[in-house]
C-alpha cells in the first residue's frame, strides 16, 4: 500500500455513483464511474477501493467487479448495524448521483499463480474472490461460500453459472465443513479465504500450505516480530526525515497520534492496524509491529510499517515521512 505520496495507481479521485442495486438481504452493491466518463485506473484481482464517505468517514471495499470494465468500479456492502457506522452511511445516505472520495485501487490481497486453487468466503468476503474466480480456467479451482442463507449470500445468481461452486446457507446446511474440504487437498494448492474472524482462524488452524487471506477487522493480538529490545521505559524517538521534526511517542501513546502533530494529512483509517492505509517506510531503525496487513517476511525486514499499532524496537525510529 502507499506511504504518504500515493503511486499513480494509488491516485486520489471523486466519483459519482452510477447505480445502487440491492444484491442481497443487507447487501448493496455500487457501481462507480468518472462523471467526465473517463476511464478509471486498472485494477487486478484482490485489489479494494478506499472511499471517503460524504460524512468524511473513510472505510475500505473490495472491487468485486470485471477489471476489464474501465468505465466503473463495482462494491458491495455489508449493512453492519453493530459496527463503525459507515455501512450504516453507505446504506441509509449514499444515493444514484452521490459524490464520494476514492483513493486506489490498491492490491495487497493478489492472486498468485498455482495448479489448483481453493476459494472460502463467509457471507461480504466473496467480493475479493469474485474477480479472481472469473480470472481462472475452468477446473482449476472451486469455491465454498456460507452465509447466514441463501437471501443474504450476495452474488449467487453469477455463481450459479459458475461450475466449482457450493453454497452452504447456515439456516438449511449448517456451517461448512472445513476439515471434510482441506483435508483431501494437495499441499500445494493456494487457498484463500476472506471473511469473518472465526473463518480465518479455522482455517488456518485447519491448512498448513499456501494461505492467503484478507481481514475485515483486527486480527488477534500476536507477539510482535522482535529484533531488538524495546526501550525500557516503553517511549522512544521519532524522526520524520523529510518534515525535519523529532518527536517523542511517550507510552500509551500511538505513533500515530504523534506523527500528526507534524503531519497533519498523514493517511490514516481503521486504527487497528488491518486497513494497510497508513503503511509508512522506515528508513532507520527496528519496528514493532502489531499489524495483521504484512506478511512475516515484511516484518522481518522492517522496510515498512503500519504507524496505527506499530511502535519501536529501539529507542528511535526514523521514517520517510
Amino acid at each position: 500500500m502507499s506511504t504518504t505520496v500515493p503511486p499513480p495507481a494509488a491516485r486520489a479521485v471523486r466519483l459519482t455513483v452510477r447505480s445502487v442495486v440491492r444484491e442481497a438481504e443487507g447487501v448493496l452493491g455500487l457501481l462507480l464511474a468518472d462523471p467526465t466518463g473517463a476511464e478509471l485506473d486498472p485494477w487486478e484481482p484482490g485489489a479494494h477501493l478506499e472511499v471517503t464517505l460524504p460524512s468524511g468517514a473513510v472505510r475500505h471495499y473490495s472491487l468485486c467487479g470485471d477489471p476489464a470494465d474501465r468505465g466503473t468500479y463495482r462494491l458491495g456492502v455489508l449493512r453492519e448495524p453493530a459496527g463503525r457506522g459507515g455501512s450504516e452511511e453507505v446504506h441509509t445516505s449514499v444515493r444514484e448521483g452521490t459524490v464520494l472520495g476514492v483513493r486506489g485501487p490498491v492490491n495487497r490481497f493478489p492472486l498468485v499463480p498455482a495448479e489448483r486453487y481453493l476459494f472460502i468466503a463467509g457471507g461480504i468476503g466473496i467480493t475479493p474472490l469474485l474477480p479472481m474466480l472469473r480470472s481462472l480456467p475452468p477446473g482449476s479451482w472451486s469455491l465454498l461460500y456460507g452465509g447466514r442463507s441463501l437471501a443474504s449470500m450476495a452474488y449467487r445468481a453469477e455463481l450459479a453459472g459458475l461450475p466449482g461452486v457450493t453454497l452452504v446457507p447456515q439456516d438449511t446446511a449448517g456451517t461448512p465443513d472445513l476439515d471434510a474440504v482441506l483435508a483431501p487437498l494437495p499441499a500445494d494448492t493456494a487457498v484463500y479465504c476472506c471473511g469473518p474472524e472465526g473463518l480465518l482462524r479455522a482455517v488456518e488452524e485447519r491448512w498448513p500450505g499456501p494461505l492467503h487471506t484478507e481481514r475485515f477487522g483486527a486480527a488477534p493480538a500476536s507477539a510482535p516480530v522482535a529484533a531488538e529490545p524495546p526501550a525500557e521505559d516503553g517511549g522512544f524517538e521519532v524522526e520524520l526525515r523529510r518534515t525535519g521534526r523529532t518527536l517523542r511517542v511517550e507510552p500509551g501513546r500511538t505513533l500515530l497520534d504523534a506523527v500528526r502533530e507534524a503531519v497533519p494529512g498523514v493517511p490514516y483509517s481503521c486504527e487497528e492496524g488491518w486497513c494497510g492505509t497508513c503503511e509508512t517506510k522506515v528508513v532507520a531503525g527496528t519496528p514493532e509491529h502489531h499489524d495483521s496487513v504484512l506478511g512475516e517476511d515484511e516484518k522481518a525486514s522492517g522496510a515498512t510499517m503500519m504507524i496505527c499499532v506499530g511502535r519501536s524496537r529501539g529507542p528511535r525510529l526514523v521514517l520517510d515521512l
